[in-house]
C-alpha cells in the first residue's frame, strides 16, 4: 500500500482544494489523493501555525515534511525576504507547494526532494508537522539529519500528537544532545521546540 510517505503516491489523481485559515492569512490550497490530510489543513498543522514565534525574517527556513504546502506557505508569507525550503519525499506534494507558492506569489518558496537538497543549506528555523507514522527508527533518522542543519541559534518547532509519542519523542531529543522544550499543548497536540 502506498502512503503519502512514498515518492509516487498509487492513490489515483483527484485534485480538490481547502482553505488555510489563519488570524494573519487566508490560502486557498490545491490538494489531491496521496498526499498528507488532502481534505482539510491538518489540526496539527493549524497548532502549530498558531503557536510558533514569527520566523526569522531572512535568511534559509524550512518545513521539513511540506506536504501540499500550508506550513511553507505560512513560513514564507511571515517573512517574504526568507528564503523558504520545502522539503518531501512525494513528488505529488511538492508539485502541489509548487503550484500553490506561485498562486500566492509566494516566490521565496523552494520545494525539493529530501534527497535532492543542496548539502551546503543550514537553516534559521525548521517548522514540521512530522510524518510519525514512517516509525519510529526512520523518524529518529530523519530528525537527526535535518536538525544537525540547524544554524547555532537556529530553532525546530516540531507539532507531534501526544498519543502518537511527543512526550517520548522530547525525551529522545534530550538524550541525543539536543535542547528540547513543550513550548505549548492544545487539543491533544504538543509543541515542542528543539535547539542545540
Amino acid at each position: 500500500m502506498a502512503h503519502y510517505f512514498s515518492e509516487q503516491p498509487g492513490a489515483p489523481s483527484k485534485p480538490s482544494s481547502v482553505d488555510l485559515v489563519l488570524p494573519d492569512l487566508h490560502l486557498r490550497l490545491e490538494t489531491d489523493r496521496g498526499v498528507f490530510s488532502p481534505d482539510r489543513v491538518d489540526l496539527g498543522t493549524r497548532v502549530l501555525l498558531e503557536t510558533v514565534p514569527p520566523p526569522p525574517q531572512e535568511g534559509d527556513l524550512l518545513d521539513l515534511g511540506c506536504g501540499y504546502g500550508p506550513i511553507a506557505l505560512t513560513m514564507a508569507s511571515r517573512a517574504p525576504e526568507a528564503t523558504v525550503w520545502a522539503v518531501d519525499v512525494n513528488r505529488r506534494s511538492l508539485e502541489l507547494t509548487e503550484r500553490n507558492a506561485q498562486a500566492a506569489h509566494l516566490y521565496k518558496v523552494r520545494p525539493v526532494h529530501a534527497d535532492e537538497m543542496p548539502p551546503d543549506v543550514t537553516f534559521d528555523a525548521i517548522w514540521s508537522n512530522p510524518a510519525i507514522r514512517i516509525g519510529k527508527a526512520a523518524l529518529h533518522e530523519m530528525l537527526t539529519r535535518w536538525l544537525s542543519r540547524l544554524t547555532p541559534g537556529g530553532a525546530a518547532y516540531l507539532v507531534v500528537q501526544k498519543h502518537l509519542g511527543s512526550d517520548s519523542l522530547q525525551r529522545w531529543l534530550g538524550e541525543q544532545g539536543w535542547q528540547a522544550s513543550r513550548e505549548a499543548s492544545r487539543a491533544a497536540y504538543r509543541i515542542l521546540k528543539v535547539t542545540r
